[in-house]
């Protein structure tokens, strides 16, 4: 199997993203050298799980939008999941072979990045990312994608990991109050009625 090479990722994942930032192919990066580490191709269905380390609300969670592309393993999909721990990193399961591997930005990188126009002159001033200049942005993306992967990530040794098994759900319901679907598990008793958790909480 060749192995996945995240420069030809990058014109879809800013597509796909919205706009040139250094995060998004760090997460090509970071996504394309775990793949290769286990040896698996991108995920068409939920072949891969991909759990990242990611919070809510701090700097560079384009980063994840990187991982979507590259891994397939997409909020959709219910194969991408985020651990709320406020660190750029991810752990790729392969379900079939019961392997994993967790891959992160090296913080030597990050803190690299930071020191740049990009963040200090205009992200860290409120100014979005859509409006940073090219020649200010362009030259961090081509370092990102173009970096030695030595200088630029760190890859953990292969480890056992079995995913709990879940089945999708093929059984809902119209909700009795607004008359929307709702998956059955999900479901409440209201006064004898079938209602949605939003209709029950009326």
């Amino acid at each position: 199997m060749s192995k996945t090479d995240p420069k030809e990722w990058l014109e879809f994942g800013q597509k796909f993203h919205g706009h040139k930032c250094p995060a998004m192919p760090m997460g090509l990066r970071v996504g394309a050298a775990a793949m290769n580490a286990l040896g698996v191709e991108r995920a068409k269905d939920g072949q891969l799980v991909a759990f990242v380390d990611l919070g809510e609300h701090h700097c560079a969670t384009c980063f994840a939008d990187g991982l979507q592309v590259i891994l397939g393993t997409t909020f959709g999909k219910g194969n991408l999941k985020k651990t709320h721990k406020g660190k750029w990193a991810v752990t790729l399961i392969d379900k079939a072979a019961g392997k994993a591997v967790r891959v992160t930005p090296k913080a030597e990188a990050m803190l690299a990045n930071k020191q740049t126009a990009f963040f200090k002159d205009y992200r860290e001033k409120g100014i979005p990312a859509s409006k940073v200049p090219a020649e200010v942005v362009d030259p961090l993306v081509n370092m990102v994608i173009n970096a030695p992967e030595d200088k630029l990530i760190n890859i953990s040794e292969i480890f056992d990991f079995v995913p709990e098994a879940h089945k999708d759900s093929f059984n809902s319901f119209v909700c009795d109050e607004c008359g929307e679907m709702v998956v059955e598990e999900y479901g409440r008793i209201k006064a004898g009625r079938h209602v949605c958790i939003d209709c029950a909480a009326k």
